[in-house]
């Protein structure tokens, strides 16, 4: 066995939908020490590579980016948004779009149903289709589907 095979401080690196079949999936990557990188190709055609830290919360239901959809790959045409300024309308909508999902699997206990995530404007700038910077009921965290291109 090598080295890095026993070095408990090596990153794992788990690629969300590495061949761009998956089809219908979101997550939510809760920022946290777990040793495990997540990667995803996000911000519409920019193909960009986009990693976080953290453990993997996948989101249920039907449909569940079509408004987000409707933001990136309808009115922004699927160029993302990455480092761009957010009109004060389109930023209205983002933040109702990420409202309305609910969170399952929180660590917490003392929440009786799922919670909405909560558009984390501190790190509005980290933003792009397929890439939202949120804040969970467990902290920060990244919300993540599938990539339009």
């Amino acid at each position: 066995m090598t080295d890095q095979i026993h070095d408990k401080t090596a990153k794992r690196y788990v690629y969300l939908d590495p061949d761009g079949c998956g089809g219908g999936w979101m997550f939510v990557i809760v920022a946290a020490p777990t040793g495990v990188v997540y990667q995803s190709q996000c911000g519409g055609y920019a193909c960009a590579q986009y990693e976080q830290e953290g453990y993997l919360v996948p989101l249920y239901g039907a449909d569940l980016d079509e408004d987000l959809n409707a933001i990136f790959v309808g009115e922004l045409k699927g160029w993302g948004m990455r480092g761009q300024e957010w009109q004060a309308g389109v930023l209205d909508r983002l933040r109702t779009a990420v409202d309305a999902l609910g969170i399952y699997g929180s660590g917490r206990h003392d929440v009786s149903g799922p919670p909405s995530l909560v558009l984390d404007e501190s790190r509005l700038s980290e933003a792009a289709e397929a890439w939202i910077p949120v804040i969970t009921p467990d902290g920060p965290g990244v919300l993540v589907w599938e990539n339009s291109d």
